[in-house]
């Protein structure tokens, strides 16, 4: 598997002369913010060996490398699931590559079901912790060249990375909530039972993603900022409210405007 990862490496530094230590994963309706970037050079997924094909709605599966607030960037216009029927280890495959691409920090980001009743749907919250409900992406032979087979998880997302966005949020006045991300397999929405037990669990928002690819990235020592967007609000009662799939990317394009602007500030002070 090293040599793999190796291999997709080295055909990514093929295509580029750019060597970007921040990369950016853009979840479901965020990949119009690689519109922003600068664009050196675009990937599709099915080109680089070891990458899947990108199925869900909202997710392009391009791998960009461009310039964002002026500094080098890799971003992934999308990511895999679990509920795709890809394996734990095919999830986390780009993660894994980065590491061999130089990347020190990760920005990841999601669209996400808000189930703490002060949300509502447009807000941005930064991820301060999580609750995993999925299996758990380093089951299996440990990469000892890439970390310990007990990574400790006690601040997956780093506090100095969080303290940059609340300066830059203060001062674009954008307001932003802080929690926990519960992450289950989907692809079903919660049942109202189940978003009433999520939400007694600890969780703040919740979604299908983003936890196995931080979980791998911390077992590399990598620097994490999460920020989840709220593009739907938990229903506990049948009240005839119904999750749809097209609302959630639309929520998220539309407040896609000001994670742009936390994530540029951040950059811009890296």
């Amino acid at each position: 598997m090293i040599e793999q990862f190796k291999t997709s490496a080295a055909f990514i530094q093929s295509k580029t002369t750019l060597r970007p230590e921040v990369a950016v994963i853009l979840g479901s309706g965020l990949g119009e913010l690689a519109e922003e970037i600068k664009i050196d050079v675009v990937i599709p997924y099915p080109e680089i060996p070891g990458f899947r094909v990108s199925t869900a709605i909202g997710h392009k599966g391009n791998l960009i490398f461009g310039y964002l607030a002026n500094r080098p960037v890799m971003a992934m216009q999308g990511r895999f699931h679990f509920y795709e029927g890809y394996s734990m280890q095919q999830v986390t495959y780009p993660v894994r590559v980065m590491h061999f691409l130089g990347i020190k920090t990760l920005f990841v980001s999601n669209a996400a079901g808000g189930l703490n009743p002060a949300y509502r749907v447009g807000d941005l919250m930064v991820i301060t912790d999580h609750i995993n409900q999925m299996p758990n992406p380093l089951i299996g032979p440990n990469f000892n060249e890439l970390g310990p087979r007990f990574p400790d998880m006690t601040q997956p997302y780093d506090a100095g990375l969080i303290a940059m966005a609340d300066s830059v949020a203060v001062t674009h006045q954008i307001p932003l909530h802080k929690g926990v991300y519960l992450g289950s397999s989907g692809p079903t929405f919660e049942t109202p039972s189940e978003y009433r037990f999520f939400r007694n669990s600890g969780g703040d928002v919740c979604g299908m993603s983003t936890i196995p690819e931080v979980i791998v990235a911390r077992h590399m020592n990598l620097r994490v900022f999460g920020m989840s967007v709220v593009t739907n609000e938990a229903h506990t009662f049948d009240d005839g409210y119904k999750n749809d799939g097209d609302d959630v990317i639309v929520a998220a394009n539309k407040a896609a405007k000001k994670m742009k602007t936390i994530f540029e500030g951040m950059l811009a002070r890296l």
